[in-house]
């Protein structure tokens, strides 16, 4: 498994090997002890989403999970190609605000560790593009929350996506009261 650091920290971009032929490949998507090994320790996962997006310019974000159910998230890409982008809104946090953004794609096989404490969200590139994402918490609807997805200076390389209502009403980043706070990490 190959992991890279971002200008996030504690934010990975993981890529796990794919051993193939001419029949297909093979990929262990995730491995506690590889990851382990590697000194990555993430928080149990409790729960696997997996949604599809018809169209190409559909945008889901930015959403969180307030604490006590906030949610890390390992995302992937199952089918097509999607921009997924990470938010800091820790409070006291240096890189606060801030984003990364990279594309995630069957193809390339990439996955994204989002830890709490961050926004989340992404963009379709393709049409019929399925994410696949493990969460640390299960949902609670009473902690969801939105930020507006253009009020925080992502280049979406979109200019009128598809959002849901609740996308179209979020809040903008500037009026988040946040309900993270960032922990210096020993």
């Amino acid at each position: 498994m190959q992991i890279e650091t971002t200008p996030l920290p504690g934010v990975l971009l993981l890529t796990p090997a794919r051993h193939g032929d001419a029949r297909g490949f093979f990929s262990e998507s995730w491995n506690r002890r590889t990851l382990a090994d590697a000194g990555v320790v993430l928080p149990e996962f409790v729960q696997d989403n997996h949604s599809m997006s018809a169209q190409t310019g559909t945008l889901r974000g930015l959403h969180y999970q307030s604490p006590p159910f906030a949610q890390g998230k390992l995302v992937r890409c199952g089918r097509g190609r999607l921009f997924d982008v990470a938010v800091d809104v820790r409070m006291g946090s240096p890189t606060y605000g801030q984003w990364f953004g990279t594309e995630l794609s069957f193809e390339n096989g990439r996955q994204l560790w989002i830890p709490a404490g961050f926004l989340h969200g992404f963009v379709t590139r393709e049409p019929d593009t399925e994410i696949v994402y493990k969460c640390t918490a299960h949902y609670d609807r009473a902690s969801d929350g939105a930020v507006a997805w253009d009020s925080v200076g992502i280049d979406w390389d979109v200019t009128d996506p598809l959002l849901s209502d609740k996308d179209r009403d979020a809040q903008p980043l500037a009026e988040l009261k946040s309900p993270f706070v960032f922990e210096e990490q020993a």
